[in-house]
């Protein structure tokens, strides 16, 4: 049940809507294509079960998982305040 403003089932149509973007940005930021055998970053060797497990990977585990880290995750707050909604 929703309170205020909002319609029933609007929470519930939040979450889909959310989990629905997070799925649709992972696919987009999944690599395609042809593996390199080497990493673009530090120029070493990537192993082949790597490459085998995952089709067009560019990076070594180490090089990734430091961009991985440094990406901001931007998203849409589907939340408004009461008092944007106010104005």
């Amino acid at each position: 049940m929703a309170g205020g403003w909002t319609r029933d089932g609007a929470v519930e149509q939040q979450i889909e809507d959310t989990v629905k973007d997070a799925v649709l940005r992972a696919r987009a930021l999944t690599p395609q294509g042809e593996s390199a055998e080497e990493c673009e970053d530090c120029g070493e060797p990537i192993p082949k079960k790597r490459r085998d497990a995952l089709p067009g990977v560019r990076t070594c585990v180490a090089c990734q998982s430091a961009r991985d880290a440094s990406r901001r995750v931007a998203g849409i707050n589907r939340r408004g305040s009461k008092d944007s909604q106010l104005k």
